[in-house]
C-alpha cells in the first residue's frame, strides 16, 4: 500500500525521483515497469500487476456503456511503461506532463494501490477544496458501508 506525500522536482529531462519506499513497492511486480497514466488533474503511477487488474476491470465494463468506453480510451491511450532508472527516477513523457499541468514542483502522493503525481499548486488547491467539503464527503463515505 502506498501512503504519504513527498515533494520533488522534475528535472530538465522530464525525470522525477520516486521515494525509496514507493520504489520498493513498485518493483515487486516481477521486474515489469510501472505504468503511468493520465487522470483527472494528475498522473497515476501503478505497479504493473495493479495496472493489469485495473485494465481488465475497465475493459470489461466498457463493452456495454459508451461513456465508460470513452473513459477507457482516455486511460489506455495515455498508459505508458515508465521504467525506474538506477537513480530511482521515472521519465514523464511531455504529453502526460502537459495533460496533468505538471510544472517544476511535484507532489508524489501515496493513494492506496497507486501513486499520484500532482503539480504542487494544483494539489494544494485540491486539498483546500476537499477540506472545505469535508463534512459532505465524510457523509458520503460513511454511507458506503450500508
Amino acid at each position: 500500500m502506498f501512503r504519504g506525500q513527498f515533494s520533488h522536482t522534475i528535472d530538465s529531462k522530464n525525470r522525477v525521483s520516486i521515494p525509496a519506499g514507493f520504489r520498493v513497492e513498485l518493483q515487486k511486480s516481477g521486474g515489469q515497469a510501472p505504468i503511468l497514466s493520465g487522470d483527472q488533474g494528475c498522473l497515476v503511477l501503478y505497479p504493473y500487476t495493479e495496472w493489469c487488474a485495473y485494465e481488465d476491470k475497465i475493459l470489461a465494463a466498457s463493452e456495454t456503456n459508451s461513456r465508460v468506453r470513452k473513459f477507457t480510451r482516455l486511460k489506455l491511450s495515455s498508459a505508458t511503461e515508465t521504467p525506474i532508472d538506477s537513480q530511482g527516477r521515472i521519465l514523464i513523457p511531455p504529453f502526460l506532463r502537459e495533460r496533468a499541468g505538471l510544472t517544476r514542483d511535484v507532489m508524489i502522493i501515496g493513494h492506496g494501490k497507486c501513486i499520484e503525481l500532482w503539480d504542487k499548486e494544483r494539489f494544494e488547491a485540491d486539498i483546500d477544496e476537499t477540506q472545505e467539503n469535508y463534512d459532505e464527503i465524510a457523509d458520503v463515505i460513511s454511507g458506503l458501508g450500508t
